[in-house]
C-alpha cells in the first residue's frame, strides 16, 4: 500500500486493495485471540491491531476510503477507519451510523479512542448517546467520554462535571460493556484534576453505597483508583 494515491484509483478500488493487504495478514491464531477477549466480529480475518495501524500510517488520512471499508463490513477495516478517516470530515449523521453498527466492545472502543474524540461533535454524541439503548450505542457514550478525559488536556472542568450526570445514571445498567465503560468515564474524569477528583470520588461513593449491583459496582470500581495513593500523588499541586 503507497501512502500516496493515484488519481484514477477509486475509493472502492483503495478499498479492495486494503482488504487484500489485511486478508493476507489473517490468522487463525489472531482469530482465537479475538474470541479470548470477547470480540465478536461475524466477518473478520484475524488481523493484529499493531498491522492494523501500520496500515492506516502508509494509507494516511483519506475520507472516501474510510467510507468505503466501513460499508465492506469487515471487523479489520473497521478497525481501520480510526486511522485513516479525517476527523474534521467526521459528521453528527456519520457518528451516528457507525455507532449503530457497532458489534463489539474493540470497534466501539477504537473509534471513540483514535477518532470520535477529535471530532467537535464529541460531546454533543456523548449526551446523546448516553441515554440508548442499544449496549454498544451507550456504550460508546462512555468510551467517548474517557477518551475526551483522556485526550483533551485543555478542555474546562464545566462539561466534565455535567457529564457526570450521564454517568451517575448509567450506572445502573446491568449489562458488562456498558457498565465497564460508565466506570472507564468515571475514572477518567477523576484523574484530571483535583476538582474533577473531588466530584468524581462523591458520584462513585454514592453509587458504592446502592442497593443495585451494577450502581455499586461501579462506584466501587472507580473508588479503587480514584483514591489510591498514585492517583492523589499525581493530582497534588507542584511545589
Amino acid at each position: 500500500m503507497a501512502k500516496s494515491r493515484t488519481a484514477e484509483a477509486s475509493a472502492p478500488d483503495r478499498a479492495r486493495a486494503a482488504l487484500t493487504w489485511l486478508e493476507r495478514k489473517g490468522t487463525k491464531k489472531n482469530r482465537d485471540g479475538m474470541a479470548r477477549y470477547a470480540i465478536v466480529a461475524p466477518k473478520a480475518f484475524g488481523v493484529s491491531v499493531a498491522d492494523i495501524r501500520l496500515l492506516g500510517k502508509k494509507i494516511g488520512r483519506d475520507h472516501e476510503l474510510a467510507a468505503a471499508l466501513w460499508d465492506a463490513g469487515w471487523y479489520e477495516a473497521r478497525m481501520l477507519t480510526a486511522f485513516v478517516e479525517e476527523p474534521d470530515r467526521v459528521t453528527p449523521a456519520q457518528m451516528d451510523r457507525w455507532a449503530r453498527d457497532f458489534d463489539n466492545w474493540a470497534i466501539c472502543d477504537a473509534l471513540c479512542f483514535h477518532l470520535f474524540d477529535r471530532s467537535p461533535h464529541a460531546w454533543r454524541k456523548i449526551e446523546q448517546w448516553s441515554s440508548k439503548r442499544e449496549e454498544f450505542v451507550r456504550r460508546a457514550a462512555f468510551a467517548l467520554l474517557a477518551s475526551v478525559a483522556l485526550h483533551d488536556k485543555d478542555a474546562p472542568d464545566a462539561p466534565f462535571l455535567r457529564s457526570l450526570r450521564f454517568i451517575e445514571s448509567a450506572a445502573t445498567d446491568e449489562r458488562n460493556f456498558v457498565k465497564k465503560g460508565v466506570s472507564w468515564a468515571l475514572r477518567s474524569v477523576g484523574r484530571r484534576n483535583k476538582k474533577l477528583n473531588a466530584a468524581s470520588v462523591e458520584v462513585a461513593k454514592r453509587l458504592s453505597e446502592s442497593k443495585e449491583s451494577a450502581p455499586r459496582w461501579v462506584g466501587k470500581d472507580a473508588l479503587r483508583e480514584l483514591t489510591s495513593a498514585a492517583v492523589q500523588r499525581r493530582l497534588k499541586p507542584a511545589r
